[in-house]
Order: C-alpha cells, then structure tokens, then sequence
C-alpha cells in the first residue's frame, strides 16, 4: 500500500510538476536559439521511435534536421546540437529541483526506519539501556570525496536551492524569472578546476546544508532520546578528501592540503559568527552581552585571516560561562538556543570536517628507497635487504629528513606534506587532520612505510597522532590483508602506536577498483568475507576494528542503497563505527539538502544499530555460503574473460567517451595513473572506466557475469536454492537489487549500430548477450515482471531521468560516428562529445 502511495505521491509532486515547469521552461525565448525548446520534445520521440526500430544516431538526426528542422547545412546542424545540449544540461537542473522539492513529501510515505520510529520501537521493547548505550559511543562518518563527478558551480547551486524553495511554494511568476537566469548561466566550468577549486566548490555544500543539517540531527536524537542524558558529539562525523587526497593527482601539493585546511576552518568560522551574531540579538541582558560580543568580534577576526586562529576552548569557554549566567541570572531564557551553538561548536570543533591524506602505496615505496639510498644504507634498490632489515630500519633507524634535501618533486612534496601535518592539528585541532590513508595496499610495508616517514620527520613512534589506514582495493590485496594485519599487530612498536590510538584500526576496504579488477560480485563477495576475516583478527588482537567502505556513486563503485548495504551485515562483522565515502553526484544527490541529509544519516545509524538492538540476525548458512562461492567464481570468470578479451581497452578507447573524460573540465585529476603511452586498466580511474559505460548506456561493471552465473546454476538444478538466497540472505538480495538497477540504466538500442561494425561487433554482442541473460536471470529469481519492480518510485525517476537525456545521447553518438569519417568539424564534433558528458552525468545522479 504504501508504494502505491508513494508512487501516486511521486506523480503529483514529481511527474507532474516537472512537466507543468518544463513546458514553461521550453517556451522561454532566448537569443538565437527559438523553437529548439519547442523541437525538444520531437526530438525525443523520433530518437526513441527510431532506435527501438533498429535506425543509427545518424539517420535519425539526418532525419530529424531534413524532415522537422529543416537545417541543410552541416555547420548549423553542430549549431543546433549545441543548443539542445544546453538545453536538455537545464532540464535535469530543473528535474533535480523538482524531485529534492518533493523528498519531504515523498517520506511520508516511506518505509523506511526514523530515529523516531526506533525510539517507537524502544518504548514497545523496553530497551532503553541497550539504545542508550550503543548511542553513546556509535558514529558514523561520511566522508566526502575528491572525485568530482559533481561539479555544478556554487553559482548553479544557489540557483537549484532558489529553485527547490519556490517549487515548494507553487510560485509560478517567480520560478519563471529563476529559470530565465538558469537559462542566462553557465553550468560548466571555463577551465579545469584546481584541487581548491574542488574543495571550495564542496565546503560551500559544508555551510549551506551540513553545518545545519549535522546540528539539527544531533538535537532531534538528543531531544528524542528521553530522560537519558545524550553526549554524543561524534555520533555523525564528516570527512574530506578533496585537497588532502593526492593518489594519482600531481596537482595536490602540500600548499593546497594546507590551504583547504585553511578554508575549512576559516569557513566554520563563518558558520560560528552567524549563529553568534543571531544570539546576540536575542541575549540583551548586560551581564551576558560582553562576553558574545568579544566572542563575535574574535570570530570576525579569524574569519578574514588565516593566521588569527582561535582555539576551541577560546569559543566554547565564552558559550559555557554564558550558559552558566542564563541559568543563574536570566530563567534560562533562550538556553536551548545556546545549547543548540553549543553542541555544534561541540561537533565541529575547529576543523569542520576532517581532512583526510591519501596516498599510493608506491609512492611511499619510492621515498623510502630514495631516503635510505641518501643515507647510504641501500645502493640502488630496497630488494638488496631482507624483509627484517627493513622493518628494523623503518621502526629504529633515526633519520632527521628535510624536504630540500632531495631533488625529486614526488619525494620532495611527500616528505613535505608530512612535515606540515603537525602544524594543520595546531590550526585546526587533531581532529582536523589525523588520518593517512593508503591506496593499493597489499603487504605490511604498506603501513610500516608511512609509520617510519612519520618517525624520520619528527614524530616519536608512541606518539603519531594519526590512523594509518591501509585501503585494500584489489583481489591481491584483500587476499594478503589477513597476513598483513596479524604482521601488524605482532610489532610491538606498532601496538604502542595503536595503544595511544585508543585500540582501533581503521581499515578501508575499495570498491571501485575492486570491480573494476574482480567484477561485480566477486570484488562484493570478497570484501564481505574480508571483513569477517579481519574482524576476527583485530578481536583476537583485542583491537576494536573499524571499516571504512569506498562506496563511490553507483553499485559498480559499490554504491546503491547504502541502508540496504549495511542492514546486510553479519555478526561477524565488526559495528563498532559506519563510514563511508560519498562521492560526485551522490553528495547532492543523497546528501545536497537538509532534510535529505537528514534522512540518509538517519538511514545509516538505524542500520548500524539494528544489527545490534532489533531485528533478525543476518546468518548465511553454509549452503548459501557455497552458493555464493560458486556465483562469484562463475561471474568472476566471465568477467575475467571479457576483460582479457583483445578488444576490451580499444572498445573503450574508439567506442565510448573514455579519452574525452580527461578533456572535460570535471576535475584536475590526471584522467589514468602512471604515464605509460599505453593505456592499461590498471591505470585507469575507476571514474572514467564506470563513466564510460555509463554514456554508453551499457553499465557493464554492474551486472557484467551474473547471468552466465545463475544461468550455470539454474542449469545445475539450483534455482531454487538461489531464490530462497535471495529472499533469505540480505547481502545476496542487496547486490541483485543493486544490479538490477544498472540494468535498468542500460539502453543497448543506442549503440545497436555497432553490431554492424566490422572491428567490435563481436564483442558488442557478447556485451549485449550478457545483458539480456542478466536481466532474464535476475527476473526469474526475484520472481518480477520487471526491473525495480518493487522499487517504483526510484523506477519513474530513473524513467524521466534517462527520456530527459536521451536526445543528449543521440547527439553524442552521432557525433562519434561522424568522428569515425572524414569530416571538416571533427574539432566541433569533439567539442560535442565533450559537452554531452556533463548532462548525462548528471542526470544518472550514481554515474561514476
């Protein structure tokens, strides 16, 4: 019932708005582009009706421009082109206003479990001390990444907020005016965006969603919980990648890590002085009135310079002393006002969220032998000692480094950033900066690597105040990361370290190259078991293990529904922290306004807590154990053979948008590391790779050898077994949700052309083969007529989504094609290709 309310809810605040505004929209008349808007819809409908009848991109837009546009020339066609593609960039600009308008609404008919309902479900079960406790001392931490598949301006944003605001009012003359300016407003950036750049862009997502949103949380649960008394100022943590995550960027210095530290304290700065200047005007008692002054003209200072830090007892003192004289003098006037400060204050401290270093393991590798080299204790190569010798090096030798010393930039600026860390936690306090994640670890010198620079640049080794966190991405890694966290802990030297650290790890487990290596339910499966074994481990260490999912966007970078993910737990998974990356699209998407914040956080924590307090407990018996065994080894060897098929990287190379990527002005990341002229998919980022299915319309890493795999076993006799699996076993049910939504993003009538192409149509149509078995498959054993069948309102909206974009793709195939030909424009045609790239992605919100 409540689907069906909801879906009837979606249609009215939704499907319908959206269509009453677009046509408004579509009419607006701007310079040099009339009746495009009015040619839109006519588009759509003979690029539909023409690919499902089997026509190409060419000789449906050949026929669109002789027949309805009647434009002859070659020149202007581009011309067109390039305003529909603006055009249809705006239309998801306001679909997206639409649908985030009508979130509120559309919860009122969840199913979803509130903090309230769990507090509901407390009253019922008389476990307020069981709640309490686990409340007390559980967090989750959202940690915001630098792949900015997101990359609307702040200008834009303000405008899609402006948007959302009077969409919920129905203020028609003003939404009018407001998509006029949309219409008169670059969504795109002019140049690449430098790594501040990024982090600006999403630190403005900081103060005007999460500052509050984060606030807002904590007082709902603290005025929710009852009588008991709620502490819990880390119970939603952020963490932030942009400016500290250097894998593969050569752009990230140790300047810009030090300048966005910067930034995000001078902006919760900012935050600060606008919640004080509001209490001060509601505080006119004398004896209060100087103490918020003196802390507002404090802030204001350390707001405009980035050397005038105040310290955090130097604002929480004065909020505390002013507490104490409402309490005494003034009835407690507006105390809940100040404590709602308070506990902010309490939350973000003075670093707003936490920045995050990341690093490859073999950059740390090229430092540690270019160091001990200078030092003369090696030659030429670490391999001239035993393994012994370099742990003894790394944990004892005393080497005082200095960044000038050495001549290259790699080791200059890594030596460099690690000097300058102690200086980022006296500016912004530990908590600013203090954790050093490493990329592609699969050995105990992953960790001991960075542990020994930490000791060369002045840290004692009982006193890093930092997690290293080894980040095991690949199958080689997660197969070693069992041996290497038992070598770990038997280094007495680094249990001290991690004494200090409060007895617990983090460890990040990666999806996106993961898949990328493993397939989709081999790279899942195998992080699941992973982290059972590693739990094990760290209890049998007596260390409390926590873990840091690389969940990305979409389900082939680990995305989808992220409750759904972590209600799939076992008990033999470690709880005692959820966090996860949020990335691109998914930061707006899930997470870009407050009430969906909100929700999501929510979503999170009551996911983390019933796996402890409520519900069935996840057990996967030994049989669905084999099952799943079988499954990820029959879809792993599928995908294997695909990817070592000889036209895999050309397919991805003369086929998709995979070399435009790095032309776009997404990001200022390096579109693949390393600079092999070759290209490799190890090189490639995970962003690119699943980007460049997704423009296909083919979403290969999200479904790619699951329907060889259920057809192997259903041919075994197993269907059965596999659809008890699938209404038994949460993690099972959670990943062929997951795929089932990249298959319903998938369009092979696109591309359909290729089957024709003398070089790929081969493996076109072992692509194309595979996608059809994978949705019969996953049709048959969820027992559905149709893809998201139960999921009907995320159904319509990827519906809307993919018919808003699909001229969009015609456009971009057809300008492919023309590529592939001798042609005049083949710099405009690129140009095209380019542009495209930003729409789609966008309306696929989890593309990348």
């Amino acid at each position: 019932m409540q689907q069906s309310e909801r879906l009837d809810e979606f249609k009215k605040s939704v499907h319908n708005k959206f269509n009453i505004y677009n046509s408004l929209f579509l009419n607006l008349p701007y310079r040099n582009i009339e009746n495009v808007g009015m040619l839109i819809p006519l588009l759509l409908h003979q690029a539909d009706k023409g690919l499902k009848s089997g026509k190409n991109p060419q000789e449906i837009l050949d026929a669109f421009f002789q027949n309805y546009a009647n434009i002859d020339s070659e020149r202007e066609r581009i011309d067109f082109m390039f305003r529909i593609i603006q055009y249809v960039e705006r239309q998801v600009v306001l679909y997206d206003s639409v649908e985030d308008a009508a979130f509120p609404r559309l919860q009122k008919h969840s199913s979803s479990l509130s903090i309230r309902d769990y507090f509901q479900l407390v009253d019922k079960n008389k476990s307020w001390d069981q709640i309490s406790e686990k409340l007390s001392t559980f967090s989750a931490r959202i940690v915001l990444t630098a792949h900015p598949t997101q990359f609307y301006t702040p200008a834009v944003l303000d405008i899609i907020s402006n948007l959302r605001n009077l969409i919920l009012e129905d203020k028609i003359n003003d939404i009018d005016i407001v998509l006029q300016q949309l219409g008169l407003t670059s969504l795109i950036n002019a140049k690449k965006p430098t790594p501040l750049d990024e982090a600006k862009n999403i630190i403005y997502i900081l103060r005007n969603v999460y500052y509050d949103a984060v606030g807002d949380l904590y007082a709902y649960i603290k005025d929710n919980i009852g009588d008991v008394e709620f502490n819990n100022h880390n119970i939603m943590k952020l963490g932030f990648w942009p400016g500290g995550d250097r894998d593969g960027n050569p752009f990230v210095t140790s300047d810009i890590t030090k300048d966005v530290a910067d930034e995000l304290r001078i902006t919760l700065m900012k935050c600060y002085y606008h919640d004080v200047k509001g209490l001060q005007q509601k505080l006119t008692f004398r004896e209060v009135q100087d103490i918020i002054v003196k802390l507002r003209d404090r802030l204001y200072t350390s707001m405009f310079d980035a050397n005038k830090v105040l310290p955090y007892e130097d604002i929480i003192g004065p909020l505390l002393e002013t507490r104490s004289i409402l309490i005494e003098k003034y009835h407690k006037l507006y105390l809940k006002d100040l404590d709602h400060i308070i506990d902010k204050v309490k939350i973000f401290k003075t670093h707003f969220a936490t920045l995050d270093i990341r690093q490859d393991h073999s950059v740390h590798k090229q430092v540690v032998q270019t160091v001990l080299r200078e030092q003369g204790l090696i030659s030429e190569s670490l391999e001239e000692l035993s393994k012994e010798e370099l742990v003894d090096i790394l944990l004892h030798k005393d080497i005082d480094l200095r960044a000038q010393n050495y001549g290259e930039d790699i080791v200059k600026e890594t030596i460099q950033n690690i000097l300058q860390l102690r200086g980022i936690q006296e500016k912004n306090g530990e908590e600013g900066c203090n954790r050093y994640v490493i990329s592609n670890s699969e050995d105990v010198f992953s960790v001991l690597f960075v542990f020994g620079l930490f000791r060369w640049c002045g840290w004692d080794s009982d006193k890093i105040t930092f997690d290293i966190i080894p980040l095991f991405e690949t199958m080689k890694g997660m197969e070693s990361s069992e041996n290497t966290m038992e070598e770990l802990f038997s280094i007495p030297e680094y249990m001290t370290h991690l004494e200090q650290r409060d007895r617990k790890h983090t460890i990040m487990l990666g999806f996106s190259d993961g898949t990328k290596d493993g397939g989709y339910v081999k790279a899942n499966w195998e992080i699941f078991k992973t982290k059972e074994t590693l739990s094990a481990v760290c209890e049998q260490a007596e260390i409390k293990a926590i873990f840091f999912d690389g969940r990305g966007g979409p389900p082939a970078r680990g995305g989808g529904k992220t409750h759904r993910f972590y209600a799939a737990q076992t008990k033999d998974i470690a709880n005692n922290e959820i966090q996860l990356t949020i990335q691109g699209q998914t930061i707006t998407s899930t997470y870009g306004t407050k009430e969906q914040f909100i929700h999501n956080c929510e979503q999170l924590l009551t996911a983390g807590l019933s796996n402890n307090i409520f519900g069935k407990e996840n057990i996967i018996s030994k049989e669905s154990r084999q099952l799943m065994e079988e499954l990820s080894d029959l879809s792993f060897a599928k995908y294997d053979a695909l990817k070592n098929h000889e036209r895999f990287i050309p397919y991805l190379e003369d086929k998709s948008t995979l070399k435009y990527y790095q032309k776009a002005n997404i990001g200022s990341r390096p579109g693949k590391r390393g600079k092999k002229k070759k290209l490799e998919l190890t090189d490639l980022r995970a962003i690119s790779f699943v980007g460049s299915w997704s423009q296909l319309k083919q979403n290969v890493p999200g479904y790619f050898g699951i329907g060889t795999a259920i057809k192997t076993l259903k041919d075994q006799g197993k269907m059965e077994e596999l659809k008890e699996m699938f209404n038994e076993v949460p993690l099972f049910k959670a990943l062929m949700l997951n795929s089932m939504m990249s298959l319903a993003k998938c369009y092979f009538e696109l591309t359909s052309y290729m089957k024709e192409d003398k070089e790929y149509k081969e493996f076109w149509n072992i692509l194309h083969e595979e996608y059809l078995l994978s949705k019969e498959m996953l049709l048959l054993i969820s027992d559905s007529e149709i893809l998201m069948e139960k999921e009907s309102v995320s159904r319509e909206s990827v519906k809307i989504r993919e018919n808003i974009v699909l001229p969009l793709l015609v456009i971009q195939q057809y300008a492919l094609q023309k590529m592939s030909k001798d042609t005049e424009f083949k710099e405009l045609y690129e140009k095209i290709v380019i542009r495209s790239l930003y729409g789609n992605i966008n309306a696929s919100r989890n593309s990348a």
